[in-house]
């Protein structure tokens, strides 16, 4: 079972630029952002990417006042996830399934209310929410879907900063592949626009964007590139092993075809180009193809001056002259970090590139820094293309986590 070809069969999200993949997909082709400026305590207004999807499609009142925002985002999205697969979910044996969410931290917003609440009652913790530790404990966003969902499987998250999105995709395919699990729910989430804590943390390191068009503000790779928006979102999807999923006539977005994950080992903060390069060329070994095979690659450029800069030295070691075929692009640019989530988001608006052979475009990009100048950049306008064949995806995160995903066209 180690080899099974493990396929995604159903795409749930919500982003600041679209609650759905089709809406988000048609976003992305057009050009439209989704960052706004919003209030933040003690730091007044700043800009983030907020998403308005709906939470009452799916949870009653009450359990969204127990539950958190990070599990109001997984529930949205396996449940979107789940209807979009076409799975006969009351047939599933809930003990089969596997329910795997990166997420990037968690906790911090709660913790951080509760302080406030009690600081109007002179900190007396008699007014401290008993759900205070359910809310924050690291499984929170696997365990509320659990509970929602009756899944008695195993769900936990997984903790791998900002390349946590495209880990519970990873992690997914290694379950099912070990016979673990026989249906999955995976991707990643975030809630970082909830907590003062990470905007004040990138404010100390001079790494928060600043506009003042919010829509122009994430602007990976152009020159005038000043920093990060935090966001939120989750995208989550389905996978199984491709023998069931063609037993019950499922449609198939991809198929799993390589990944790798490894360390920098050398900075907290500083990404390790030469341990990046590493990580994507073991990813498409694993996948059994050379760097021209590669038609897509998106970044994780996050429009940090150093960080792009960064990347970019990996990605044209890796893919140079020899790669006619293999465009990039960023997805970021439209709606600013979303964390544990952007990975997940990421490979999600790329998918739909297997039918209608459109590479979507790095936007915000005046002036192209030289330094983060490659070849089949692309920029500002959506790019019609011959042949899309392979996604590649990378996300890479804080204290030198690096993951590389990639997703190739299905053929029975």
């Amino acid at each position: 079972m180690k080899s099974a070809r493990i396929v995604i069969t159903g795409v749930g999200l919500t982003a600041p630029n679209g609650n759905s993949l089709a809406d988000f997909r048609r976003n992305l082709l057009n050009g439209i952002a989704g960052i706004k400026r919003t209030e933040v305590r003690y730091m007044g207004t700043q800009l983030a990417g907020l998403c308005d999807f709906d939470p009452l499609r799916y949870q009653k009142k009450k359990e969204l006042r127990v539950g958190t925002r990070a599990g109001s985002i997984a529930i949205y999205c396996a449940r979107e996830a789940l209807a979009d697969s076409g799975v006969a979910w009351d047939r599933v044996p809930k003990d089969r399934v596997g329910i795997y969410i990166g997420c990037t931290e968690h906790g911090n917003v709660e913790t951080e209310n509760e302080i406030f609440n009690i600081s109007k009652f002179n900190y007396d913790t008699k007014f401290w929410s008993h759900y205070h530790n359910p809310r924050t404990v690291a499984n929170n966003p696997a365990g509320e879907t659990s509970l929602h969902l009756g899944v008695t499987g195993p769900s936990y998250t997984i903790g791998a900063a900002c390349a946590a999105g495209n880990m519970g995709l990873i992690h997914a395919t290694q379950m099912l592949r070990l016979g673990e699990v026989d249906f999955t729910i995976c991707g990643g989430v975030s809630e970082s626009t909830q907590t003062f804590g990470i905007f004040a943390g990138f404010k100390s390191q001079n790494a928060l964007a600043t506009h003042e068009d919010p829509h122009k503000a994430s602007r990976p790779f152009d020159k005038a590139r000043n920093g990060i928006v935090i966001s939120e979102g989750g995208g989550l999807f389905t996978l199984e092993r491709l023998e069931d999923a063609q037993a019950r006539g499922a449609k198939i977005y991809g198929e799993i075809a390589g990944y790798h994950v490894n360390s920098d080992a050398s900075d907290y903060v500083l990404p390790n180009p030469t341990r990046q390069a590493e990580c994507i060329r073991a990813a498409i070994q694993r996948a059994a193809m050379e760097p021209r095979d590669i038609h897509i690659v998106n970044t994780h450029a996050t429009a940090t001056p150093m960080g792009d800069v960064q990347e970019c030295e990996a990605v044209r070691a890796v893919f140079g002259a020899d790669c006619p075929d293999t465009y990039i692009n960023n997805t970021k640019s439209y709606i600013g970090h979303c964390m544990g989530a952007a990975g997940a988001l990421e490979l999600a608006g790329n998918l739909p590139s297997f039918d209608d052979l459109t590479v979507h475009p790095t936007i915000n990009v005046d002036d192209l820094d030289p330094a983060c100048a490659l070849p089949g950049l692309v920029l500002n306008q959506p790019r019609k293309v011959a042949k899309v064949d392979t996604i590649l995806n990378n996300s890479f995160g804080m204290l030198g986590i690096n993951s590389t995903l990639i997703v190739k066209r299905f053929l029975p």
